[in-house]
């Protein structure tokens, strides 16, 4: 059985584009690994390239440094905060996401052309709780979800699919139909790295179930 090529992220069917770049700002933690499966395979579904610090796997770069050269090498990028409330034993929130999303929004200010200006979608829990721990939002107009698979899909697309470098038209229920497969080649993939997973590996698995 030949080999196969290992495909490295930044090139061949994963060279990264600005232009079709999104940064994907959540958790990826097992908790919330539902929602960010949904985030990932949608973008990927929309004909967008999902960017993150995982993506280079790199120790020896700080992980800011990371998460600045994805941010300012993305056109796009989805922010989640729906970990906004304390947990554990301290009770502490996450803010590793506003802060991500504080530098993407700085991004937009370092393009003159509007054209290449970089574009951001917040997502955060319903209600109008987010307003009490980021109250800067209120000029702007978040996505709200309850937290299923079903409306995180559906919220990703409807901003994805207008941008402007939106290639791809699928529907949310086709996304949605097409999800269990790309799980169930993320299983494969976890069973074979544990909790290490390439990025790229993940990436060209939505690629591949993706619907055409």
């Amino acid at each position: 059985m030949a080999q196969r090529t290992r495909e490295h992220f930044g090139q061949g069917p994963l060279q990264a584009d600005a232009a079709r770049s999104v940064f994907i700002n959540c958790p990826f933690d097992q908790d919330f690994a539902p929602l960010s499966d949904a985030i990932v395979f949608a973008t990927v579904c929309c004909g967008f390239l999902p960017r993150s610090a995982l993506e280079s796997g790199s120790v020896a770069v700080p992980r800011m440094e990371r998460i600045t050269q994805a941010i300012f090498s993305s056109k796009y990028s989805i922010h989640d905060l729906s970990r906004c409330t304390g947990a554990g034993t301290e009770l502490l929130a996450r803010f590793n996401m506003p802060l991500e999303l504080g530098i993407a929004m700085a991004r937009r200010y370092t393009q003159r052309k509007k054209r290449e200006q970089h574009d951001w979608l917040v997502l955060v829990p319903e209600g109008h709780q987010y307003l009490s721990f980021i109250s800067d939002l209120a000029a702007f107009d978040p996505y709200r979800h309850d937290g299923t698979v079903t409306v995180m899909v559906q919220k990703v697309m409807a901003w994805l699919l207008t941008r402007l470098d939106a290639v791809r038209t699928p529907t949310p229920q086709d996304v949605l139909d097409a999800l269990p497969f790309f799980i169930e080649e993320k299983t494969k993939l976890k069973q074979q790295w544990g909790d290490d997973i390439p990025w790229a590996d993940i990436v060209i698995a939505a690629q591949r179930t993706a619907p055409t």
